[in-house]
């Protein structure tokens, strides 16, 4: 998952609802976009979170930390811009009641991809972290012995 990538998705998604909500299209109609662009924002949000705390072998990917915050931030105010465009349409075209549906159905998805995906993540990224520093403390290990025994 990267910032570019996932406003990407939601910028396709974002404009479909517009072109929808200018043809007069009904919000049930464009499910399918909403839930595109509710789990962008979703991805979005989560990329942050990860990235204010990122794992330490991270550093040794050759990635930067700060490239991505940038990156993250970027995405993030063209998402509120998003947000905002498309509250007003809804709120304009269908009503108040409409964007509390909407903010609700974005709420779902966020849960549901928080105990099914992103956790599969954690799980990917903590076996990772787990494994590299077993690796490492084994490998330091060994050397350590070796000279000991070469010494001795």
């Amino acid at each position: 998952m990267d910032p570019v990538t996932i406003i990407g998705g939601a910028t396709v998604a974002f404009n479909a609802l517009k072109k929808g909500f200018q043809f007069g299209k009904d919000l049930q109609d464009m499910s399918g976009q909403l839930t595109q662009w509710a789990s962008s924002m979703s991805d979005l949000a989560y990329l942050e979170q990860k990235n204010k705390n990122p794992p330490w072998w991270k550093a040794l990917n050759g990635g930067s930390v700060e490239a991505e915050a940038l990156e993250i931030f970027t995405a993030k105010r063209k998402a509120e811009s998003m947000r905002q465009e498309l509250k007003d349409w809804i709120s304009f075209s269908m009503g108040p009641s409409a964007w509390d549906e909407l903010v609700a159905t974005e709420g779902k998805i966020r849960k549901q991809k928080k105990e099914q995906e992103y956790r599969k993540a954690e799980i990917q990224e903590a076996i990772i972290t787990w494994g590299v520093t077993g690796l490492l403390l084994t490998a330091g290990l060994g050397i350590f012995g070796l000279i000991i025994y070469m010494v001795a």
